[in-house]
């Protein structure tokens, strides 16, 4: 299990526009902590801190409010993609054996059957695990495949499992290159340029007859 992962965060006590550019100029990132039925509460991160741990997305936080302890996950982050900094951030409050679903990445390994390519379909897939043992990532395996790989080849880990209503759709598409045979298109440029040359020619002879 990753280390724990503790940001302190402050009550917000103003709203507004004005109030949310005020606390990004101080480095701080206005967020909103919800969940179980529970009033929502407006708080404010370091901003360093908090960049550093959501480079995980589904990092497990545990947050310090003025002393109170609560798990926490990233529900919904805005970025300003300019910028490079995090503009608000929603947090979701969890419990220890509770299980939630979350989007997480696919990473592909393996190559193949000779002869064939494949493409990435779905970069992520939803999953439920228990909140304290959210996974960054699942793996395909696509060695010596020679047909599309599907929800039902993705390597879960232990605990976790798939959170998807489509089961069809493939996760990764495998495929023979398509040849493009470019020799019928080469040809018909080669026959429209000298169709434009004997036209400029007949044009220039035309002139010449007009001037005598």
């Amino acid at each position: 299990m990753a280390d724990k992962i503790v940001i302190p965060a402050t009550k917000r006590t103003e709203f507004g526009k004005g109030a949310a550019r005020k606390a990004r100029r101080d480095d701080l990132i206005p967020a909103v902590v919800y969940g179980h039925g529970e009033d929502p509460i407006h708080v404010v991160l370091p901003g360093h801190q908090t960049h550093l741990a959501v480079r995980n997305p589904n990092a497990l936080i545990t947050l310090d409010i003025e002393g109170t302890e609560q798990l926490v996950i990233p529900k919904a982050i805005q970025r300003d993609i300019i910028k490079r900094s995090i503009d608000h951030m929603d947090l979701l409050t969890v419990r220890r054996g509770e299980k939630v679903v979350v989007d997480v990445y696919v990473e592909v390994t393996g190559e193949p059957a000779v002869g064939f390519e494949w493409i990435l379909e779905q970069a992520t897939v939803s999953v439920e695990a228990e909140a304290t043992h959210l996974p960054e990532h699942v793996t395909v395996d696509i060695t010596d495949r020679d047909e599309n790989a599907l929800p039902e080849h993705i390597t879960l880990p232990k605990g976790v499992t798939l959170a998807l209503s489509d089961m069809e759709s493939p996760v990764v598409s495998i495929h023979e290159p398509v040849e493009q045979d470019l020799g019928e298109e080469e040809e018909t440029t080669e026959d429209e340029a000298a169709e434009g040359e004997t036209a400029e020619g007949e044009s220039e002879e035309n002139a010449e007859g007009e001037d005598s």
